[in-house]
């Protein structure tokens, strides 16, 4: 009589953003859920800070951060799009790019997949599963945990946020379209020659008329000038406001990033 196969265990998985939510979830769940596995969607287009802190984040939890896509890049699926930058209205980099790679990495397995949406977002949905062998846990809604708790996790653990939120209020690529105005500024400060390349990226169709640009404002040589010329015009001194762009955000709009991307 033939052994009977045994059944393959119920898969763990988180997966971090290089942001500060997914990566305090991480190490809340590190000693709570032992058999976690995590991963990291690389689209080619990280900041270096993004993955100066995926390696940081990686030595304190002792386990590898497997990372996906490593074929395949922005500009592969650039290219498959006639070179038609995506958009809030057509986010083909978030889905080719994270959750192709995600429901691959998975495959036919059960997995229980860790979701870093807080308590204080009632209103965010994020990643909706697509396949039935995937379920989603939301630790700290569960939990009661709002965004004062994440700093608190990532201060306490020595980790730290990620040095971007200096200039920066989120994770993701270092051109990507929800990036407000002062944070393409600050881009260009901290990061010019990301700047530059973004910026050729953007184009003018000769033959419909129509600009493929970043930021729905305008051009990024168009937001340059603005700021040049608002530079240029007395301004009231505001010495409240923090340095950090993420304290000076009091919430999260679920309308203005990817479900995905920015955990």
């Amino acid at each position: 009589m033939s052994q009977k196969k045994s059944e393959r265990p119920v898969r763990h998985l988180l997966g971090l953003s290089g942001g500060k939510d997914s990566s305090a979830l991480a190490i809340y769940m590190r000693d709570k859920v032992p058999e976690m596995e995590y991963f990291f969607a690389d689209t080619g287009a990280e900041l270096p800070e993004t993955l100066e802190f995926i390696d940081l984040l990686e030595d304190y939890l002792g386990k590898e951060i497997v990372k996906l896509n490593a074929d395949r890049d922005f500009d592969f699926y650039l290219k498959l799009h006639n070179n038609f930058l995506p958009s809030p209205q057509r986010r083909w980099c978030t889905i080719n790019l994270k959750l192709i790679p995600f429901e691959d990495y998975v495959g036919e397995d059960e997995v229980v997949s860790y979701i870093a949406i807080r308590a204080d977002e009632p209103s965010r949905v994020g990643y909706t599963p697509t396949k039935s062998n995937i379920q989603t846990r939301f630790p700290f809604r569960e939990d009661g945990l709002g965004k004062d708790d994440i700093l608190c996790i990532l201060e306490s653990s020595g980790i730290g946020i990620p040095k971007y939120y200096n200039w920066r209020s989120r994770s993701g690529c270092y051109f990507c379209f929800f990036q407000r105005q002062e944070e393409w500024l600050g881009l260009k400060k901290n990061h010019e020659a990301l700047f530059e390349l973004a910026r050729q990226y953007e184009k003018y169709d000769e033959a419909t008329g129509k600009r493929y640009t970043w930021n729905q404002s305008g051009s990024l040589d168009e937001i340059v000038a603005r700021a040049e010329k608002k530079a240029n015009q007395p301004q009231k001194s505001n010495s409240t406001k923090s340095k950090k762009l993420i304290d000076n955000i009091t919430h999260d709009n679920d309308d203005d990033f990817c479900p995905i991307c920015m955990l």
